[in-house]
């Protein structure tokens, strides 16, 4: 996986339907970029978009992977929010 370094960006920045990057990186199961976002500092709690937080997005998707490495961050089982999947 090739990084892409982007000076100043915010890793928790929000969009209206897809929430931040963390969050659209679960809902994919891509458990490289969410390493990675998680390493750079994202919120594993964030709530926004469609997908409510990570740990919703991942297991409404099915990502186990991903929902394990939420969970050893400290991602809480008890958030509620969003209309995914």
């Amino acid at each position: 996986m090739s990084t892409l370094k982007v000076e100043g960006a915010d890793v928790n920045a929000q969009d209206r339907v897809y929430g931040n990057a963390l969050q659209t990186a679960s809902l994919g199961g891509h458990d490289q970029v969410v390493q990675m976002l998680l390493d750079k500092g994202a919120d594993v709690n964030a709530q926004g978009g469609e997908e409510g937080n990570a740990l919703q997005a991942a297991s409404a998707t099915g990502h186990d992977q991903v929902v394990r490495m939420l969970l050893d961050k400290g991602a809480d089982v008890n958030a509620q929010g969003g209309i995914c999947c």
